[in-house]
């Protein structure tokens, strides 16, 4: 299945979660979910009250942090990954390599 989000709405594959045991062994997928993933779509951007298209910062590609409540029905499963589909303004930041 493919999705192409709508104006503002940004498609965001979430990363998996971790988590360490006391002796330091991961213990994939036990953790909470995560509020970290990759942008893998994107719509065009908003309309502005002047009718202007205001293009989206974020691009495909991008790891991003976005805010931690997401309702089940802005979950997708996407060939068995999961995936949230969010408006670009709940992205809190972009994750830039060092």
């Amino acid at each position: 299945m493919k999705l192409r989000p709508l104006r503002d709405q940004v498609l965001v594959r979430r990363f998996e979660s971790e988590t360490t045991s006391s002796g330091g062994i991961v213990l994939p997928g036990k953790a909470e979910k995560t509020n970290r993933g990759e942008v893998v779509a994107t719509g065009a951007g908003r309309i502005d009250n002047n009718s202007n298209l205001i293009e989206l910062v974020v691009k495909v590609g991008d790891k991003v942090v976005f805010g931690g409540y997401h309702s089940d029905s802005n979950t997708i499963k996407i060939d068995g990954v999961e995936h949230v589909l969010m408006s670009e303004s709940d992205i809190l930041a972009v994750i830039e390599a060092e």
